[in-house]
């Protein structure tokens, strides 16, 4: 990849003769750079399509080409694009179902509303994955009830995470205790490539070995029956009274997926709030469907990942949130019940003893402006570097929490969309800047060249500030022979840099000497 190339097509200000000499010598790296650009004129598209298929598709995924502008027999990932979007023709689903690359035709098999006779086509590949992927994204009852018979385990497991499938095929793949379902699968994956009894060595050696680190087969086909049930545990499709025998599964991650689901028995909840496994209870916790007395119990439990969950809870009380962000580590994110808090709520939490809850209201980025600048004011810095990015502040607000904190509001105060260059360039001097602060300088919108170039000697920051348009012109061409090529990149694609050095540089590009 040339780099800087790379970044100076993606230059807004390039020249629309210079889109033209590199689009002239684009290999796929700059032609998917130039494709993303917002400038191309229907010349510049069509030329760029022709470089080749992959660069094709990219624009058809960009909107830039049609169904009259692709050959399928010439650009078939260009059509495949098209086809993906609901654009293509129906012709070339019948051709592409013949395609020699597999991977053509699992990629046609995820395609919406495919004729009939395709579906027909591809339910019959000699690539089990193309079948499976048709199984996936089947929204035909028929062809779903169908693949859920299908000799191969790997299709049936694409039917149970197909949320099209009928309830009563899903409940047939569980295999519900005393219930009839399919006949048993005849292959696998597994079994497939290997002689059973096979378990897979998760420290495999075998570079050309891609079978998961978990797959087994004693000629049940068991890790794929196991996974075919995960999925339609998860399955919201799958009928709930099938999945009920699953809190006892001695599986974690099955009994995960169930406490994830929100049309479960009261009983049930209440069975997995007392698994001994935390991940399991977390999963549970974070589910919207549990009653408030179920989260008062999980309040207290001792699993500080269950406790998080039920932060993250849209429908937690809003007292049990508080008392749990005194004592839970949660971080200055907005929560869901925070997000959907009252007015009266709102003024509730901002006046809370509790400097946790004080926190989270303080991620809101609507406050008004009483309770904004209150927060601004709190003595606690974990709630002030929370508040520090809502807009709104006023500069002496901003200086005032700065300079009361320090470092750990500094970062908040330089991404907030109000703070004005000259504090930020006071921010970004090295006698006060803080690391992990300089990013968010280098992008921010109000930096100078006197808050910016500070951050080019900060390794993380450098790149970001390269390319900053209000760095000095001379400072942006010296950037282009910098050794980090991420900093060459963004030097190039920076809006400010000359058009003469543009141009010097696409001249070089078309000669060779690039």
């Amino acid at each position: 990849m040339n780099h800087l190339l790379c970044g100076l097509a993606a230059n807004p200000n390039l020249p629309p003769g210079l889109v033209d000499r590199l689009i002239g010598i684009a290999d796929d790296d700059l032609a998917a750079e130039l494709a993303a650009r917002a400038d191309l004129s229907r010349t510049q598209t069509t030329v760029l399509a022709a470089r080749g298929d992959e660069i094709a598709a990219r624009l058809a995924y960009e909107g830039w080409l049609t169904a009259s502008d692709v050959d399928p027999l010439v650009q078939p990932r260009a059509a495949l694009a098209l086809l993906d979007q609901g654009a293509g023709r129906p012709e070339w689903a019948r051709l592409l179902a013949s395609d020699p690359d597999p991977e053509r035709r699992e990629k046609l098999a995820a395609c919406p509303d495919l004729p009939p006779d395709v579906v027909a086509t591809l339910g019959t590949d000699p690539e089990i994955r193309v079948v499976a992927e048709l199984a996936l994204w089947t929204t035909t009852p028929d062809t779903a009830a169908r693949f859920a018979e299908h000799p191969h385990a790997e299709v049936r497991c694409a039917v149970a995470a197909n949320e099209k499938a009928p309830p009563a095929v899903l409940a047939g793949l569980v295999g519900p205790a005393g219930g009839t379902g399919p006949p048993p699968a005849r292959r696998c994956l597994v079994c497939d490539r290997e002689r059973t009894p096979f378990v897979h060595d998760p420290s495999c050696p075998r570079t050309d070995c891609d079978l998961p680190a978990d797959a087994s087969c004693d000629g049940s086909h068991e890790s794929t029956v196991r996974d075919m049930r995960q999925r339609a545990v998860c399955n919201p499709a799958t009928p709930v009274d099938a999945v009920l025998r699953f809190a006892e599964h001695p599986s974690m991650v099955m009994r995960g997926a169930l406490a994830a689901r929100p049309d479960l028995p009261a009983h049930v909840f209440r069975r997995l709030a007392e698994d001994l496994v935390p991940g399991v209870r977390a999963a549970l916790a974070e589910n919207p469907a549990i009653d408030e007395a179920l989260m008062r119990v999980l309040a207290t439990d001792n699993g500080h990942d269950v406790r998080r969950g039920l932060a993250h809870n849209p429908n937690v009380p809003l007292d049990v949130l508080t008392h749990m962000a005194g004592a839970t580590r949660i971080g200055p994110v907005l929560l869901p019940r925070i997000a959907g808090a009252s007015p009266a709520e709102i003024a509730s939490l901002a006046a809370s003893p509790v400097p946790g809850a004080r926190m989270l209201v303080a991620a809101r980025r609507d406050l008004p402006p009483g309770i904004r600048d209150a927060l601004a004011a709190d003595p606690d810095a974990k709630v002030v570097a929370s508040v520090a990015p809502h807009p709104g502040l006023s500069e002496a607000r901003l200086r005032a929490m700065a300079d009361r904190h320090g470092g750990r509001v500094v970062t908040g105060v330089a991404a907030n969309p109000d703070t004005p260059a000259e504090l930020l360039e006071d921010l970004a001097r090295p006698q006060r800047a803080v690391r992990r602060a300089l990013r968010d300088i280098a992008r921010h919108r109000n930096a100078t060249a006197r808050a910016l170039l500070p951050c080019l000697a900060d390794a993380r920051a450098r790149h970001v500030a390269a390319g900053h348009p209000a760095l000095p012109e001379r400072t942006i061409v010296e950037l282009l022979e910098d050794d980090d090529r991420q900093v060459v990149e963004a030097a190039a694609a920076n809006p400010s840099l000359p058009g003469a050095v543009m141009s010097r540089l696409g001249l070089r590009a078309t000669t060779g000497d690039s």
